[in-house]
C-alpha cells in the first residue's frame, strides 16, 4: 500500500474521532444524568428510544465521513497525494529536516495516450506510473515516501537527505522506464531533480523543476531542429502523396547465409526537401483519411522500381484498414495481375478484428494472386497472438524488445514457445534488429527461420539494392 494510501486512512479515522467522540460523549451524558435522576420512573419506552438514539447518531457520522465531507488527500485517478496535502505535508518536513530533495516525475506522452488511446487508458496510465515508481524505489530500499500528483502527467516525491544521493537512481529509473508500458500503451517518463541547496521555500523548489525539466525540453527540441508545426507537416504530406514523392529503401533478410527477401522502408520526400519519417507522417495520413491512397502509391512504386528478378520478394507495411477495403484489393490484383513481381504485406494493428472469416477469406483472396502476408509485433500486441492462432498467415515477427541478446535470452522461453506455436501452423519466424553476433548466435540456436539487422545487412535504396 503506498504511503498516501495509508495517511488517507489515518486521516479519516482521526476525523472519525474527532467528530464522534463530542457527539457520543453529549449523548451518553444526556443518558446517564437521566437514568441517574429518574431510573425509578423511565418507562421501558426511554430504553428503545435511547438505542435508536445511538443507532442513528453512528449512522448519521459515518454517512457525514464518507459521503458529506469533500477534503480529500487522495487523488481519485492516481490514488497518491493531491496538491494541496503533498504540498503541507512536505512543508512540514522541510521544517523538520535539514536536507531534503524533490523529485519531478512526468508522463511525457500523456497528451498522446489520451487522444490515441481513449482518457480511461490515459487516467490508468496515471495510477500505473505511480505504482510502477513506488515499486522500482521499493527495490533501492526507499519506502513509505509521500508521493502527490500534481498536475497533468507530473508527480513530485519527496526523500529525506540532498540530490546527490538520488541523481544516479533517477538517471537509472528513467533508463528503465524505457521497458515500461501499461498493457500495449507506451509510457515515456522524464525527470528532475532538485533540493535544499537551493532553497527551502517549497514554492521555490517546485518551479525549479519545472525550469529544469522545461529546460530538458527544449534541449531535446534542439537535437531535433527539423520538427514542423502540424499544419505544416499537414501540408508536406499531402504534397508528397499528390507528387508521389518517396523515398524507398531495402534491407536484405537472411535464412541462413541466403537472402530470401526484402524489406522496404518508405519516407516521404517534403517540397523543402527534407524527408519525413512514417513515425511522423503515419498519425497525419490516418487523421486526413489517406491510408488506403497511400498504401495503393508505395505498392505501386515498389512494383514500378523493382527489378523484374522473379526470385526477388519485397516486404512492405499496409494498414489492415487499407487489406479489408474493397478498393485497395481491386487495385492491389489489378497491379499484380500483369506482375511477376513477389510481394507480402506486414500487417500490425492495435485493435482486434473479431471477423476471422472474413479476413482470413481475404487473406486467401491475396495469396491466390501470389501475395505472402506476415504478421508483426509478436510477444508485444495482443491482437498479433490472437492473430497467429487465428489467421492463416505465412510469417510472424518478434516484437524489437526480442532482439537483442540480453532480451532474447531473458525472454528464451516465450521465443521459444511462439516459435513451437508458430511451427504447429507451418508458420516461419522472423525476428530483426539483429545488431551483435551473440543474438544471431542467439536466434539460429531458436531456430528462428529468418533473421534481419545491420549486423546482416545495411539500407540500400531500393535502385542500389538491386545491383
Amino acid at each position: 500500500m503506498l504511503l498516501p494510501q495509508t495517511k488517507e486512512r489515518e486521516y479519516r479515522f482521526k476525523l472519525a474521532l474527532r467528530m464522534g467522540l463530542p457527539i457520543f460523549g453529549l449523548i451518553l451524558a444526556l443518558l446517564f444524568h437521566t437514568l441517574l435522576d429518574n431510573y425509578k420512573t423511565l418507562q421501558a419506552s426511554f430504553y428503545i428510544e435511547a438505542v435508536l438514539l445511538l443507532v442513528f447518531s453512528i449512522y448519521f457520522i459515518l454517512y457525514l465521513i464518507y459521503n458529506g465531507f469533500d477534503v480529500k488527500i487522495i487523488d481519485d485517478v492516481s490514488k497518491t497525494f493531491t496538491r494541496e496535502y503533498l504540498f503541507n505535508y512536505i512543508k512540514g518536513k522541510l521544517k523538520k529536516e535539514k536536507e531534503y530533495t524533490l523529485i519531478l516525475i512526468s508522463i511525457d506522452n500523456l497528451d498522446d495516450i489520451n487522444s490515441l488511446y481513449g482518457m480511461k487508458n490515459g487516467d490508468k496510465v496515471l495510477a500505473e506510473t505511480a505504482n510502477w515508481v513506488a515499486e522500482y524505489l521499493s527495490t533501492q530500499k526507499i519506502d513509505n515516501f509521500p508521493l502527490g500528483h500534481i498536475k497533468g502527467g507530473d508527480f513530485i516525491i519527496g526523500l529525506e537527505g540532498l540530490k546527490n544521493e538520488y541523481s544516479t537512481l533517477l538517471e537509472l529509473m528513467c533508463l528503465k522506464s524505457n521497458e515500461f508500458r501499461v498493457d500495449d500503451i507506451e509510457v515515456k517518463l522524464s525527470g528532475a531533480i532538485s533540493d535544499t541547496n537551493y532553497s527551502r521555500e517549497l514554492d521555490y523548489i517546485v518551479e525549479n523543476l519545472f525550469e529544469l525539466q522545461e529546460h530538458r525540453k527544449e534541449l531535446k527540441k534542439e537535437i531535433q531542429p527539423n520538427t514542423m508545426k502540424p499544419n505544416e507537416l499537414e501540408f508536406f504530406v499531402i504534397d508528397a502523396i499528390n507528387k508521389r514523392s518517396l523515398n524507398i529503401m531495402t534491407q536484405d533478410i537472411f535464412q541462413d547465409d541466403s537472402v530470401v527477401f526484402k524489406e522496404c522502408f518508405v519516407k516521404l520526400k517534403s517540397a523543402n526537401g527534407k524527408l519525413l519519417y512514417p513515425k511522423n507522417y503515419t498519425k497525419v495520413i490516418n487523421k486526413l483519411g489517406l491510408t488506403i491512397e497511400y498504401d495503393l502509391m508505395v505498392l505501386q512504386e515498389i512494383i514500378l522500381q523493382v527489378s523484374d528478378e522473379p526470385e526477388v520478394m519485397y516486404a512492405l507495411g499496409i494498414s489492415p484498414t487499407s487489406l479489408r477495403n474493397n478498393k485497395f484489393l481491386s487495385a492491389t490484383k489489378e497491379l499484380l495481375k500483369n506482375s511477376n513481381k513477389k510481394i507480402m504485406f506486414i500487417l500490425c494493428e492495435h485493435e482486434y478484428f473479431s471477423h476471422t472469416k472474413k479476413y482470413n477469406s481475404i487473406i486467401k483472396t491475396l495469396k491466390d494472386i501470389g501475395i505472402r502476408i506476415a504478421i508483426d509485433k509478436l510477444g508485444s500486441y495482443h491482437t498479433s497472438f490472437l492473430y497467429l492462432k487465428e489467421l492463416d498467415i505465412d510469417l510472424v515477427r518478434f516484437d524489437t524488445q526480442y532482439s537483442s541478446y540480453e532480451k532474447m535470452h531473458k525472454y528464451s522461453a516465450i521465443v521459444n514457445g511462439f516459435r513451437l506455436m508458430a511451427k504447429e501452423k507451418k508458420i516461419k519466424c522472423w525476428i530483426k534488429n539483429i545488431q551483435t553476433q551473440e543474438a544471431y548466435n542467439l536466434a539460429n540456436e531458436f531456430k528462428v527461420e529468418y533473421l534481419q539487422g545491420k549486423y546482416l545487412s545495411q539500407l540500400l535504396p531500393i535502385n542500389e539494392s538491386e545491383l
